[in-house]
């Protein structure tokens, strides 16, 4: 998997688990908050002060009514919200030996605490859940003149019961952003498939024509049916891919697939290392890169030099196309784009934009220079 736990936590998928935890932590709120009620009621002789834990058990139903609220927008969930929620239940430890006497065995909020300890799990993970249990654990233990067995196996499924929650919700939003991408990624691969499809049924059948038509007339139909006979190469290249397509997770070397390019008249330049990414980001960049070389034969001559070189930064990767033509005139492509002639557009800066790049071009008298970069994935690619 691609990126780290911040990235997870950012996606559609992982946000849709944590609503769903904070949903059923809503129902596990308001089950111990009846508990809550209906303990303290039958247990009132037990109280040193039964009027002042009546209002603290009030004060405690309060909180857990504005919990649901705060707790169901995810814009809500704050550190503020969290430690406020940690505060009230740590207060109403404390409070316990002055409603009940110092011989209490059973403190004032009892399960109701349990809210508290699985929010900080499903928020910060079993980080959370473990600082949560840490700190109710400490006053609990703290208020009580003795410690018992009793008190130590509350202790203890504190201490344990935070963080494997929270290492739960961190997995289950991992696999839930895995099904996502996989999602996704077959999705892309069948509309490929559909489009490779009818390519094959309308311009292949029309670009083999032209080839088979420019070679009997010959002179410069040949030179095009040529150039035909080569598109349709590639096309057909193109759809076996398609065909045998591993997934979108998979590594490409990049610098290995850029290579292909070189030619007589085309040099390539790559780092001494691979530079991996997804094959699919790969093989867009490598599309989007040769027709920027397309557009050199067209416009500068088939035998224009041209230069591409590969430069792989923390951040970015950056695939630069160069040649020393005449350079494109002052708005040729925004009028290229008016007319509905969507070449540059769709071939090099569509491909880049559909892959969180960008595509920017220089020119002048000096020539051309197009700049293709996309964000380089986080972590390790294998």
């Amino acid at each position: 998997m691609v990126g780290g736990h911040a990235a997870v936590r950012a996606s559609a998928a992982a946000v849709a688990v944590e609503d769903r935890m904070y949903a059923a932590l809503a129902v596990l709120r308001v089950i111990v908050t009846l508990n809550l009620v209906v303990l303290t009621f039958w247990r009132r002789d037990n109280f040193d002060r039964p009027g002042a834990a009546a209002v603290l058990v009030l004060l405690l139903v309060g909180w857990t009514a504005f919990a649901l609220w705060a707790y169901a927008a995810a814009p809500r969930r704050t550190a503020t919200l969290l430690a406020g929620d940690l505060a009230v239940a740590l207060g109403a430890l404390l409070a316990t030996p002055w409603l009940k006497g110092e011989d209490f065995r059973a403190t004032v909020p009892g399960f109701w605490i349990m809210g508290v300890l699985l929010a900080w799990a499903v928020h910060w993970r079993w980080q959370g859940g473990l600082v949560a249990g840490a700190c109710l654990s400490a006053v609990d233990l703290v208020i009580r003149p003795d410690v018992s067995e009793a008190n130590y196996g509350n202790v203890f499924l504190l201490m344990i019961g935070g963080p494997i929650v929270g290492y739960m919700c961190q997995s289950l939003q991992e696999m839930a952003t895995e099904r996502d991408l996989a999602q996704r990624a077959a999705a892309a691969a069948g509309e490929r498939a559909r489009l490779a499809r009818a390519v094959h049924d309308g311009v292949l059948q029309v670009l083999a024509m032209v080839q088979r038509r420019g070679t009997e007339l010959g002179g410069e139909f040949a030179d095009l049916g040529r150039l035909a006979g080569e598109q349709e190469s590639s096309l057909r290249s193109l759809i076996r891919q398609q065909d045998t397509l591993a997934g979108e997770s998979a590594s490409t070397d990049l610098a290995v697939a850029l290579e292909t390019l070189s030619g007589p008249h085309v040099s390539v330049v790559t780092p001494g290392t691979a530079v991996p990414l997804p094959a699919y980001v790969v093989s867009e960049m490598v599309a989007a890169t040769r027709a920027c070389l397309d557009n050199v034969a067209v416009h500068v001559g088939a035998e224009a030099p041209a230069w591409v070189m590969l430069d792989a930064v923390d951040e970015h990767v950056v695939v630069s196309v160069r040649d020393e033509g005449p350079g494109i005139p002052a708005g040729r492509l925004v009028a290229a784009e008016a007319t509905g002639r969507l070449g540059v557009v769709a071939s090099i800066r569509g491909r880049l934009e559909e892959l969180g790049g960008t595509a920017t071009v220089t020119t002048g008298s000096w020539g051309t220079e197009w700049e293709l970069a996309v964000p380089r994935p986080e972590g390790d690619l294998t």
